[in-house]
């Protein structure tokens, strides 16, 4: 049953926590007793004006904070927080200068990489002089088309340190992908890869770079950094040079980082564009910072030597969310390419665990997704890995369902902080998330967010309260510091305004439909415009999911709401096995199995076997574009998906006209 106790910090971890102590000391700074977590939230959100210089002192941050920490602080947009400040969010990553293990990369089982805190600060200070010399500078966009490397780790801090604007996206993306995200942000130098590694084969990327970079005219460099070859033939490529004789005249010095005001922008981040062109969300230097500090160092417990890894992609804000570790001092573990590559025994989807070994990993990210695909092929990694140093699981991308709580516990490690998170590239962080002392719940997400006012409005907008079982929208009612700068080329912020305060004036609406539970935490029922509404009755999609994969016979799912005869009806999209068919006996069975769980309305009109589920690229499944092709409506940005050729097998079904 969902809300079951399945982990529970003994008295030596709580009282060890990061959080625990950061309780202590609040209550001391300000003469507040914190019974508990719930008590230190409540002030978090009262008070967020000393709840967030405290942060900035507890986990020390490098610069000038200045006297005033909110102005406008009931205005929502409008609110500035640290307006005296000056900081640079890559001088807190470069903090430690010693020989200890900064990043360790691992492409697939080919590449292995390691670079030392000391060997990072003197690659940043060189791509730092080489970018500058390009005529890089504060505002200019640097932009990156390049796997989860050392490489984008580097260019981004050196872009960081000088004031530029960084943005990614990963070397999957096709040619309009590209163009469609950094077209919109002109930047000035491009850095790419000549290719890269999936599931063991190579990926030539040499004639999209030409591509992109022919048709980016905003562009004066485009460097090539060498991963399938060390010698790449970029003679094709406009204004390109290899990434060593880019930085080859410099020497590594001591790195100039610009004194920045706390909302300059840091990064621009990209929605998944699969309602059309994809919108620029702009993050400043102070936000990003602040914010990955806290969700690090006080809800994952995140300490100075910790080895922290999460399977991403630069084009997903998870990303960036890893790479802030470095502001805790902590090493990270890279990787890229398939995570189902057989580990040393021969097994797929062992690496991860192989390198969890060898590394020493103390804390694991990856996707609900990935938990999911490990436990239908029956991986079980306390069996034939040692895990000994992993304390947290991270996942997030999509709900995390309570059979995966359980999967986890039984098969990966017992003795682990499961922590779902949620958030996203809109806020570049997390409104819920884990915390290391309180229990985690079955299929519930820890708590939410220090300095997080999150709630759960109904469409009146009227608060739900916690432990009611009533689902609604996930709003945050008052200003946070990692809000978005704006979008951009919106001048007037109407489009930023439209994105999330349109629904409720003056509230974040993020656009997810979840649930306080009585226990504080939350569970997430899907996105709210993918609820389906048959008969009027609000349905998450995650919901069906949950029920319709633990069929051992489905390997994913995917659901949708059809209109149909003034009303709304379910349709229901499975994967099977590899030689398996749909047939009546059990197509009953997913109905069954659905009815019995949760109530008729969620039982599906059809079912239909397909051959493969469209995604975009960092994995979440897209029922709003499958839905559109149902409906005969055009899917705006096909580019934004892994696999859009999927979309043609929901195409002119005849299934879905009677």
């Amino acid at each position: 049953m969902s809300g079951q106790i399945l982990w529970q910090p003994d008295a030596a971890r709580i009282a060890a926590a990061r959080m625990s102590r950061f309780i202590a000391r609040a209550g001391q700074r300000v003469g507040r007793d914190f019974a508990d977590y719930a008590s230190l939230w409540r002030w978090s959100i009262a008070e967020p004006a000393a709840f967030w210089a405290t942060v900035w002192d507890e986990c020390a941050v490098l610069g000038e904070r200045g006297e005033t920490v909110l102005e406008d602080g009931g205005r929502m947009p409008g609110a500035r927080w640290f307006p005296q400040a000056r900081l640079n969010y890559a001088a807190n990553l470069l903090r430690r200068r010693d020989a200890a293990d900064a990043l360790v990369f691992r492409g697939e089982d080919r590449v292995r990489r390691r670079l030392s805190y000391a060997d990072l600060h003197g690659a940043v200070s060189r791509c730092a002089q080489a970018l500058r010399a390009a005529g890089v500078g504060q505002g200019d966009r640097v932009a990156a088309y390049l796997p989860n490397m050392p490489e984008a780790v580097i260019a981004m801090l050196a872009s960081a340190s000088l004031g530029a604007i960084w943005s990614s996206a990963s070397p999957d993306f096709g040619v309009q992908g590209v163009l469609d995200r950094f077209g919109q942000i002109e930047p000035k130098v491009l850095l790419c890869a000549d290719g890269y590694w999936y599931n063991g084969k190579a990926v030539d990327c040499l004639a999209r770079n030409a591509e992109v970079a022919a048709r980016m005219p905003s562009l004066v460099r485009t460097v090539v950094v060498p991963y399938l070859t060390d010698a790449p033939a970029i003679g094709a490529i406009a204004g390109g040079v290899g990434y060593a004789d880019f930085i080859a005249p410099f020497a590594a010095t001591e790195i100039d980082f610009a004194a920045l005001p706390f909302a300059h922008p840091l990064f621009i981040m990209f929605s998944s564009g699969t309602t059309g062109v994809p919108k620029c969300i702009v993050h400043g230097h102070g936000g990003a910072l602040l914010q990955h500090l806290k969700e690090h160092q006080l809800h994952g417990d995140l300490r100075a030597g910790d080895r922290l890894f999460y399977f991403t992609t630069c084009g997903w804000m998870m990303w960036n969310w890893l790479v802030s570790g470095l502001a805790s001092q902590a090493t990270l573990l890279l990787y890229d390419g398939s995570p189902f590559v057989a580990g040393a025994s021969g097994r797929p989807g062992e690496i991860l665990f192989d390198y969890a070994d060898t590394e020493r990993m103390t804390h694991f990210g990856t996707s609900a997704k990935f938990i999911d695909a490990l436990a239908k092929a029956g991986v079980e990694p306390r069996r034939t890995h040692r895990l000994d140093d992993l304390r947290v699981i991270f996942s997030t991308g999509s709900p995390l369902a309570p059979e995966s709580f359980d999967y986890v516990y039984r098969a990966i490690r017992s003795d682990v902080q499961l922590a779902s998170i949620s958030g996203g590239t809109d806020i570049l962080s997390c409104f819920a998330l884990g915390n290391p002392i309180v229990p985690v719940r079955r299929g519930e997400l820890q708590c939410r967010g220090l300095g997080m006012a999150v709630d759960v409005f109904d469409e009146d907008g009227r608060p739900i309260p916690p432990g009611s079982g009533e689902r609604g929208e996930l709003v945050c009612t008052r200003p946070f510091p990692v809000m978005p700068v704006g979008f951009w080329n919106d001048p007037d912020g109407a489009k930023y305004h439209a994105a999330y305060f349109a629904r409720f004036p003056g509230v974040w609406c993020h656009g997810d439909f979840v649930e306080l539970t009585g226990s504080d935490g939350m569970i997430i029922h899907g996105r709210s415009d993918a609820v389906l509404n048959p008969g009027g009755v609000r349905i998450g999609t995650a919901e069906i999911y949950r029920q319709v994969e633990q069929l051992p016979e489905v390997v994913e799912s995917l659901v949708i709401g059809q209109d149909w005869e003034h009303d709304q009806r379910i349709v229901l999209f499975v994967r099977l096995r590899d030689g398996m068919a749909l047939d009546d006996a059990l197509s009953e069975r997913i109905r069954r199995q659905i009815r019995a769980n949760t109530t008729p309305r969620h039982v599906p009109a059809k079912i239909l076997q397909v051959a493969d589920i469209p995604r975009t690229k960092s994995g979440k499944i897209v029922e709003l574009a499958v839905r559109n092709v149902v409906h005969g409506r055009p899917v705006q940005n096909v580019e934004a998906l892994a696999n859009p050729e999927a979309l043609d097998f929901y195409r002119d079904r005849c299934e879905l006209r009677c």
